[in-house]
């Protein structure tokens, strides 16, 4: 099964090696039929500690490296279609 790449903006760096990275999506609400924004918050491992609050950032899935830690950032000079 192919890992996911998910992008986002960094909203945390304040750990070691790790950022907090938002992805937001919209969906259409089954019922009101609207659009509707839905965020979520993965802690990502970034091992050169290269990205900082505000940077968008692409992340894949990895095996686990701590609690929280189930994603890992793809380099800044990555290809958009590489992982």
């Amino acid at each position: 099964m192919p890992k996911r790449i998910l992008e986002g903006e960094v909203v945390s760096d304040k750990g070691d090696k790790t950022i907090v990275v938002k992805v937001e999506r919209t969906l259409l609400h089954p019922l009101l039929r609207k659009t509707v924004r839905e965020s979520k918050r993965y802690h990502a491992h970034d091992e050169q500690n290269a990205y900082k609050t505000g940077d968008r950032a692409r992340i894949v899935e990895c095996a686990p490296k701590s609690r929280l830690k189930r994603w890992e950032v793809l380099p800044k000079d990555a290809p958009a279609s590489a992982q």
